[in-house]
């Protein structure tokens, strides 16, 4: 399977030497059950998982997950991480996730910053690297300097990878990775991205805002709804040939999810509506609100971010909340965005705080969601302030309506959050996580 597109550009057809069969096998799982297993794996973390159980919480037959496992091991996606102690039986032998499997390059562009970071299948962060950036110096001069940080990148860690993920503020077109009259910079309006970067690099490119890939990489690690898996289908590994034993073999066909649930990751959220804790079901969601150089939000509805029909949800910070307010960069007057920057710029961070939590207090009662998540430099630099503003508007709405107090919490993965979130774009989807 091909999987590299390549150029004929020295430094593109150079990076894209490293990608000689680095994404085949991964590429290749691309049935429901795989993933399902893939996933379990992936969450198991170093202890790892045995057969039994992924068949337990898959719904799938031991037969199945013996196949799938074999395959895993076979494509070096899988290793066994040790044995169970016996309780009368053979020992298990319990099987773990191959990390450095596969890898995946994260790129945010910030208007004025660019991070990029190198993760492995698991996630985890394995090489960095930061500089200054301007948003505003070009078209082609940021896809130049963004390509050959990523080349850097992948060069100093000596590893091939998957493609890149790229995050930067909105809006634009996820589906086709241009860019839309980004707030601040409008000559980026209808800038291909996603292909321009792929044919300089010559590695597969997503393009998505920076709020949205944050929202993924909280929801993969586990801060707000995760997927429980379903139950599988048929007991075949299934790329399309009918590998299974079952009566409705597997194919590329989705799992019956019947059996599963969704829960709520341990990962950040310590506490819920009335302290018993988030509200689990598929219908549980989140907001993760990014307050940087710019305003916005990432939307998760059971475990999955919320796009739109045009890719163009999340746009929170453009709401408008004070008629006669002050001129935002989007054209408008009393924008959240205009009114928490301006409040910042001069100071007045309480006030700020609860700006920002009136536009939250719209979006919980739009939307009914259980959690808000915080991010973004303004933010880490006043988290106590934020979280306190914020959360403070939403007690009253609360009182007020004599419903539940939505939590408040403050994101992880700091700085580089962003970035970690855009690696998930193209790690994600392997685990069958993350596609709304």
């Amino acid at each position: 399977m091909a999987y590299v597109n390549r150029t004929s550009g020295e430094s593109g057809a150079s990076l894209a030497g490293r990608l000689e069969g680095a994404g085949a096998n991964l590429l290749a799982l691309r049935s429901h059950n795989g993933a399902l297993v893939l996933d379990l794996l992936r969450t198991a973390g170093t202890t790892g998982i045995s057969r039994l159980e992924l068949a337990e919480r898959t719904g799938l037959t031991p037969q199945a997950v013996s196949k799938i496992t074999a395959r895993l091991r076979a494509d070096g996606l899988a290793a066994e991480a040790g044995q169970l102690a016996s309780t009368g039986g053979k020992p298990r032998t319990v099987l773990r996730l191959v990390p450095e499997a596969g890898y995946a390059v994260g790129l945010h562009l910030d208007r004025d910053e660019l991070t990029a970071v190198l993760c492995d299948l698991a996630g985890a962060v394995v090489a960095e690297r930061r500089v200054p950036l301007g948003l505003g110096a070009g078209a082609g001069a940021v896809v130049e300097g963004a390509a050959r940080e990523v080349e850097a990148l992948i060069e100093g860690a000596g590893v091939s990878v998957l493609g890149v993920g790229v995050a930067l503020p909105g809006p634009l077109d996820h589906a086709r990775g241009t860019l839309h009259r980004v707030t601040g910079f409008p000559e980026w309006d209808g800038f291909p991205l996603r292909d321009t970067l792929a044919g300089r690099l010559g590695v597969p490119v997503v393009v998505d805002k920076d709020t949205n890939a944050a929202a993924l990489g909280l929801a993969v690690g586990g801060c707000g709804p995760v997927r429980e898996p379903g139950a599988g289908r048929g007991d075949g590994f299934g790329d399309g040939d009918n590998h299974g034993d079952g009566s409705d073999g597997t194919g590329d066909r989705p799992g019956d999810r019947g059996g599963g649930r969704d829960r709520v990751g341990d990962g950040g959220v310590d506490g819920g509506r009335s302290g018993g804790g988030v509200r689990a079901g598929a219908e549980a969601a989140f907001a993760y609100l990014h307050l940087g150089t710019g305003l916005g939000a990432g939307l998760v509805f059971g475990g999955a971010v919320h796009r739109g029909a045009r890719t163009g949800a999340g746009e929170f910070g453009h709401q408008v909340i004070q008629l006669d307010g002050p001129l935002c960069d989007c054209g408008n007057r009393g924008c959240v965005e205009a009114l928490c920057l301006a409040a910042v710029g001069r100071g007045a961070v309480d006030e700020a705080a609860r700006v920002l939590g009136a536009g939250a207090a719209n979006l919980v009662g739009l939307l009914d969601i259980d959690l808000v998540l915080l991010g973004g430099r303004t933010v880490a630099a006043h988290q106590e302030a934020f979280v306190r503003g914020v959360g403070a508007v939403l007690g009253e709405r609360a009182r007020r309506e004599g419903t539940d107090t939505v939590p408040v919490r403050i994101a992880p993965g700091g700085a580089r959050g962003v970035a970690e979130g855009a690696a998930q774009l193209l790690l994600a989807p392997l685990f069958g996580r993350g596609e709304g």
